[in-house]
């Protein structure tokens, strides 16, 4: 599991989207991200369709995820 505390990019409130982590400053879960990535969304789609997501944002988000993988311990 991905340690979000590091990453500026999100946030998580107390009550707030029910305690998931959201891109900071926005109630958009990061879930949001990743589903609509699955779902075949490109990153520009899902910034021009979620307001106050940025393009930063996500590169930050991704990159976060992606050093977590490559930190994880091998199976």
């Amino acid at each position: 599991m991905t340690n979000w505390d590091a990453c500026p990019a999100v946030e998580r409130t107390p009550g707030k989207v029910s305690g998931a982590w959201v891109f900071a400053g926005t109630r958009v879960p990061l879930s949001a991200l990743y589903e609509n990535l699955a779902g075949g969304a490109t990153v520009d789609e899902f910034v021009a369709w979620f307001p106050g997501v940025d393009a930063q944002q996500v590169r930050s988000v991704l990159e976060h995820e992606a050093r977590a993988l490559r930190a994880a311990p091998s199976r």
